[in-house]
């Protein structure tokens, strides 16, 4: 994790874009958003990784196949970078954790007979609210 970790900030391109939101007057003269830019192709990743960090990229994932964070939550470019990083990190490490395997449960005999009573006692309580029959 470390090592795509630092191949990401080596490959990563910063560009820093006024940004609306908080900051005054400070806000029309300074550029303090940032938009950090990692082509995954660069990464050289493993291909399970590769898949999973596409998906959880979702829409940030352009055709170029870079992932383009966006942030302007702060007010200064240097806050605003720190958490772009940050970002870009908690998404390689969401990557890089392999998914748990689900283990398929099997109902035993008597639940599958309490199931089917249950079923049964629903079905005749429902024939019972049809039109009377005189």
């Amino acid at each position: 994790m470390g090592r795509i970790l630092e191949r990401a900030n080596a490959i990563a391109e910063e560009s820093f874009v006024t940004a609306s939101g908080p900051g005054g007057q400070n806000v029309n003269k300074v550029a303090t958003a940032v938009q950090l830019r990692v082509n995954i192709y660069a990464l050289a990743l493993p291909p399970a990784i590769f898949h999973r960090l596409t998906a959880l990229a979702g829409s940030r994932l352009n055709q170029a196949g870079e992932i383009v964070i966006d942030a302007r939550n702060h007010r200064t470019q240097d806050a605003n970078r720190r958490d772009a990083r940050e970002r870009l990190a908690a998404m390689l490490e969401d990557a890089c954790r392999e998914p748990k395997k689900r283990v398929k449960t099997r109902v035993n005999r008597v639940g599958k007979m309490k199931r089917l009573a249950g079923k049964k006692a629903h079905a005749e309580k429902k024939s019972m609210r049809g039109k009377v029959d005189l």
